[in-house]
């Protein structure tokens, strides 16, 4: 636990998402099965606080964000956001979509790896929630549907337009985004929206198997890595080298990089810190 955790106390539970720990991997799963996981205002303020926590804790190394039942998520609930947003006005409906992409910005701005585990549908707003993730790992019969311009909308939502160019390149973005229609996963993982197709229903397994993997390794290497990554996206390239050699003089200094030297030389496996 880091010392540095804030005023208040951990959430004991949470009301729209259930959450599971085990070997420093959090497992963060939509629980509203009867509507494929659709999202309500409560399910988004409860992944931005969540995400906030687990942040500060440092004892979740790895996060699989997952959906139960018949699919991933299914977006934006029709009648308690969409039909709630219309008796909205210009000030809530900027809080609220603020809010949406404040979720975005804690998935990637966590210092662990989340992996997305995509099984079913994950459409609007659930596709842009598997975009964030820095891995995305789909059932064979997966798809995904970047929907927003189909309810009248900019594809442009929760940082789509920012994210799903610099993943899949700016010809499929606009394509995905413009048009809306699905992307199975084959083709997902052609185009590198998908990181990995697991076996028909597996895609948690495998989800599982690969942030475990993660969690067992350097966590800080990770984080750095990963805070890396997401920096350097809008960074010339004479910035980006000095971050990485101001990242690696203090990676360097740690107890991970003389750790694997001390296993390499006395031939085992590495102990890492895992912190």
């Amino acid at each position: 636990m880091s010392p540095f955790t804030g005023s208040a106390a951990p959430t004991p539970a949470w009301r729209h998402l259930r959450v599971d720990r085990a070997d420093g991997v959090a497992t963060v799963t939509l629980a509203r099965p009867e509507k494929l996981n659709a999202l309500t205002f409560g399910a988004y303020a409860d992944l931005r606080d969540l995400l906030a926590e687990l942040s500060r804790e440092k004892s979740v190394r790895a996060l699989v964000l997952a959906g139960e039942g018949r699919g991933f998520c299914s977006g934006g609930d029709v009648d308690e956001i969409i039909g709630a947003t219309l008796s909205l006005d210009t000030a809530g409906l900027l809080d609220f979509n603020r809010m949406t992409g404040q979720v975005v910005r804690a998935l990637r701005e966590c210092p662990f790896p989340v992996i997305a585990a995509v099984h079913g549908v994950a459409a609007g707003a659930g596709a842009v929630l598997a975009l964030a993730a820095d891995f995305r790992v789909a059932d064979p019969g997966a798809r995904f549907v970047f929907l927003f311009t189909r309810v009248g909308l900019s594809g442009g939502d929760m940082g789509a337009a920012y994210l799903l160019p610099r993943v899949v390149g700016l010809g499929h973005a606009t394509r995905l985004l413009m048009l809306g229609d699905p992307v199975r996963a084959p083709e997902a993982e052609r185009i590198g929206l998908v990181s990995e197709v697991a076996e028909e229903g597996r895609a948690d397994e495998t989800a599982h198997a690969l942030a475990h993997r993660l969690a067992d390794g350097p966590a800080l290497a990770h984080a750095q890595t990963k805070a890396l990554l997401t920096a350097e996206l809008d960074m010339p390239l004479s910035a980006a080298i000095e971050l990485d050699a101001t990242t690696q003089a203090l990676l360097m200094t740690g107890g991970d990089y003389a750790e694997f030297h001390a296993s390499f030389a006395e031939r085992r496996p590495p102990q890492w810190n895992r912190r």
